[in-house]
């Protein structure tokens, strides 16, 4: 049985389809939404509805309230527009005689943007699917629809009216960005094979959700963890080393400093399967100087790993059959700094292993990197989404597709 169905197991022509897709998207300093790959990939999966005569009602979201990038949609429709090929409608109006006569009027083929979702309050309200089912949005527009399509991954950790509330009261199905991610991300926990993950960035939390579930729930797939960035100072800390005042009162500044009880149960238990920074990088005189762990602490910032512990890891890195990386290695934006998040990204690029990497930042690297991303097996769209799921959490917007609790 499927653990899911798709696009592939449902009729659509002639049917309204109502589709969730996460196009939240940066702002540049003037305001412009900038152009980005969550746009270009959910214009594929309404693309491709719209070829196939469906009448497309599309619902997104853009900020927070209270937050200078809550705006409205309508940049978003102009840029779908582009990427697709045709016009997407906009209107601006969610539930309202506007968007309820909008929608009653589509023709086939049409595309139909309302607009930001969480511009409704009950939006964001923490329900159950049961509950969601019940607001305004959902009572207002599932009566003139026929399919559901969850195409929102990197939302899908939200329990929001518009991931889960459609779920109780019409078919549900994956989009095409759904379906890639969680098949990518499938292929990834097969048991064979050497698995590394390689996580650093600035968020080090996550990367201990991910260590501590992994380790705990599926031993079985993790052979190497090489760390970087902010974590693996942390692991350094946790090791017995200090860092130097400016990394320590960063550390502090975070609340990183209470993360560093965690990192020292791991490496307790987990130790051999960890790797930690040997040497490390930071400035001096405006130059990248590079040091042995065993030289610590240095009063400036740590801002990158240094070149022996990139030979280690790029050893390790192509000896892998599976590799997720989630976060750079260092501070990738500062020049002289970004060697490290650019040697293990290529080395990374030119495994034979089936490569899955976190977006946000890692994505953005990439980019300004000048590494092809096309030598990735995967580039995730999900952030905090694919953190989520890889540290176990629960998924709202994943469990409502799970064709055995239909």
């Amino acid at each position: 049985m499927k653990e899911f169905l798709t696009l592939d197991d449902v009729e659509v022509e002639k049917k309204t389809v109502i589709v969730r897709v996460d196009i939240n998207s940066p702002l540049d300093k003037n305001g412009k939404v900038i152009d980005n790959e969550r746009i270009r990939a959910h214009a594929k999966t309404l693309k491709e509805l719209s070829k196939k005569n469906a009448k497309v009602v599309v619902l997104a979201h853009q900020g927070r309230k209270g937050e200078s990038n809550f705006i409205s949609l309508n940049q978003h429709a102009e840029l779908l527009s582009s990427h697709i090929g045709k016009e997407v409608k906009f209107i601006d109006d969610i539930i309202g005689k506007k968007a309820i006569e909008s929608i009653k009027n589509l023709k086939e083929g049409e595309i139909l943007l309302l607009d930001n979702v969480r511009f409704l309050d009950e939006e964001t309200e923490k329900k159950s699917a049961e509950e969601h089912a019940k607001s305004k949005l959902v009572q207002t527009l599932s009566p003139l629809a026929n399919i559901f399509v969850q195409d929102a991954f990197s939302a899908s950790h939200r329990a929001h009216a518009s991931i889960i509330g459609f779920s109780k009261v019409l078919p549900v199905v994956a989009g095409r960005v759904m379906e890639r991610e969680l098949t990518s991300i499938k292929k990834f926990f097969d048991p064979l094979g050497i698995h590394v993950f390689i996580l650093g960035g600035a968020k080090p939390e996550d990367c201990l959700d991910i260590m501590e579930y992994m380790f705990n729930n599926k031993p079985e797939i993790v052979e190497r963890v090489l760390t970087c960035g902010t974590i693996g100072e942390i692991f350094l800390v946790a090791q017995g080393y200090k860092l130097g005042r400016q990394t320590i009162e960063f550390f502090a500044k975070k609340g990183f400093l209470d993360l560093i009880p965690r990192a020292r149960k791991l490496l307790e238990k987990y130790g051999m399967e960890i790797k930690v920074p040997i040497d490390i990088a930071f400035e001096a005189d405006g130059e990248r100087k590079e040091i042995s762990i065993k030289k610590l602490p240095v009063d400036p910032l740590l801002l990158d790993i240094g070149s022996e512990t990139m030979d280690i890891y790029s050893k390790i890195i192509r000896e892998a059959q599976r590799i997720v990386m989630k976060g750079p290695a260092g501070i990738y934006e500062k020049n002289g700094f970004e060697i490290g998040t650019k040697t293990i990204l290529e080395e990374v690029a030119e495994s034979k292993a089936f490569t899955l990497i976190g977006g946000g930042d890692l994505g953005i690297a990439i980019e300004k990197l000048g590494i092809d991303k096309n030598m990735f097996s995967y580039i995730s769209l999900g952030g905090g989404a694919l953190i989520t799921y890889l540290a176990g959490k629960p998924m709202p917007g994943i469990e409502i597709l799970k064709v055995e609790e239909k």
